[in-house]
């Protein structure tokens, strides 16, 4: 299964199936952080967690950092509804099963999940491979970076790897910028919010 190495997990399987793959793989982590403004540099921060375990349960403590870091809008919905959320919850599903499944293994980094007053960025180590654009991408192309742990991966998230999750994404929130940084190193996925003034976030 391509999962150990002469009796020991590989990253593959320690991200998978360790009980505390961090001890092993502690770069392979999720920060996150959330912000009162709209500045990395801004000391005020609402949250803030280093997410760790398995790929499976990273996935959903990330998706509930969003969730508990992001509003739910009343709408039409009555007075005592809890509200829908901000950004429906597909969006994030697909975003963050990318940055787990497709970030560079190789660089010794964490994803970063960075939720601001005006945005969310989901930061991924390592750039596009090979000859993937942004425009391909959007197009539904992909390219596995890590072949084996996304084929394990479409039984535990809610992901395929057929490259249509970025466009199921977009379907549903269209204002989402993609930053391939080549320099940097790294992908950068970056979600509008709308109208959440500060004074809101600190109350």
């Amino acid at each position: 299964m391509n999962l150990m190495n002469q009796g020991q997990l590989n990253v593959a399987g320690g991200l998978l199936f360790a009980k505390t793959p961090h001890y092993a793989l502690p770069s392979f982590i999720v920060k996150a952080v959330a912000f009162v403004g709209n500045q990395i540099e801004d000391e005020r921060y609402i949250d803030s967690r280093d997410i760790t375990g398995k790929l499976a349960d990273v996935f959903q403590q990330v998706l509930g950092f969003i969730s508990a870091n992001t509003r739910a809008v009343q709408g039409d919905q009555g007075f005592n509804s809890p509200g829908q959320a901000e950004i429906p919850r597909i969006v994030w599903e697909e975003l963050v099963a990318n940055a787990l499944v497709h970030r560079d293994y190789f660089i010794s980094a964490p994803v970063r999940v960075l939720v601001f007053a005006n945005r969310v960025e989901i930061i991924s180590p390592g750039h596009l491979p090979n000859n993937l654009t942004i425009e391909n991408i959007k197009a539904g192309n992909s390219n596995m970076r890590n072949p084996i742990l996304a084929s394990f991966a479409a039984k535990l998230l809610p992901y395929r790897g057929l490259g249509s999750g970025l466009l199921r994404a977009l379907r549903e929130w269209p204002e989402i910028e993609l930053i391939d940084d080549r320099v940097g190193n790294l992908f950068k996925v970056i979600v509008t919010r709308h109208g959440v003034p500060e004074a809101t976030r600190e109350s």
